[in-house]
């Protein structure tokens, strides 16, 4: 028993397991119960289970709140409703993804739960990259902050320039080297069919596979904002690491409830923007300005909810005026 209070990069073991458990048991019970057969998903079902996955990450929160302290749990929360606003654009190239490869609303919902369990993987894999170089390298939170700053501001000047899906050099790759069908074959990502040279039957990928390897692709791409980010409000891993997955987890009950009105919250990436500059400013103002003392994280919290808020409350406004009478 004694491995279970042992030191794993800084909490201990049994944290890790407790989180481990509950998002294993989150997956078994999307993959066993909610996705038992291929159907489309309700905007009334979506945001039930969305406002359940956070109720359960509001109520995690609680619980680092009790077990680590206040300071954590208000880091915890920080992290998360930055990583929850992130993921509202993420959806945008997530629908986009889909329509380029024809996926209907009924194969969507599970090409998203396995491109989740692949992002619990490769954040893991980032978060723990990236906490070892700041342990070993502390000017590299400097690097962060200002990585953070660079991409606020190129985002509140950036114009909306679409993603090229079926231009995507992976795409491209895979569509060489692979064989591909013309057509999906319900939630499969693999089927054998006939060798076009051979008439034997092989393996090939279908256009469900090549949409989920995209959104990771997308996925890793946010993960370059959003984990600076967090590691920009706190190196503690264990936080670092629950806040990402916990906002991620919902992600896909979230994207059917938001996908067909995602240009509702057009304004919201400069709000994203304010706050990715926010969190990287921090990072000097408490070193240079404040003597290296800790920049309070009740006031980190309130200013990044404050700036979400806003953003979404003035997109659902603005676009509410521009929409025809």
């Amino acid at each position: 028993m004694e491995f279970l209070f042992a030191d794993w990069l800084g909490t201990p073991a049994w944290f890790w397991l407790a989180f481990l458990a509950l998002v294993t048991a989150l997956t078994a019970f999307d993959l066993g119960i909610l996705n038992r057969e291929s159907k489309e998903m309700g905007i009334g079902e979506s945001l039930k289970l969305s406002l359940l996955y956070i109720g359960i990450a509001l109520a995690f929160g609680a619980w680092i709140w009790a077990e680590k302290g206040g300071e954590a749990g208000l880091q915890y929360y920080t992290g998360f409703f930055i990583e929850k606003a992130l993921s509202i654009d993420n959806i945008f190239v997530i629908s986009l993804i889909f329509a380029t490869f024809a996926i209907p609303p009924r194969y969507q919902y599970r090409a998203l739960l396995w491109g989740i369990v692949a992002v619990i993987v490769l954040r893991g894999i980032m978060i723990a990259g990236g906490a070892a170089l700041v342990t070993e390298y502390g000017w590299l939170l400097y690097v962060f902050a200002a990585f953070l700053i660079f991409t606020g501001v190129k985002m509140l000047f950036a114009g909306d320039k679409p993603m090229d899906v079926a231009g995507n050099p992976v795409v491209k790759w895979l569509s060489r080297h692979i064989p591909i069908t013309h057509e999906l074959h319900g939630e499969k990502f693999f089927v054998r069919v006939p060798d076009t040279k051979t008439g034997k039957l092989a393996f090939a990928a279908t256009p469900l596979f090549l949409a989920l390897v995209v959104i990771n692709l997308a996925d890793l791409v946010f993960a370059v904002d959003s984990v600076p980010a967090i590691f920009a409000i706190t190196t503690d891993t264990f936080i670092v690491y629950t806040s990402n997955i916990m906002a991620i987890l919902g992600l896909r009950a979230l994207y059917f409830a938001l996908a067909a009105m995602v240009h509702r919250f057009h304004y919201l990436k400069y709000a994203l923007a304010l706050v990715l500059v926010f969190i990287g400013s921090k990072i000097f103002v408490a070193d240079f300005l404040l003597g290296g003392g800790k920049f309070p994280p009740l006031v980190s919290l309130g200013v990044t909810v404050a700036l979400i808020a806003g953003g979404v409350i003035w997109s659902l406004v603005k676009t509410k005026a521009e929409e025809p009478a």
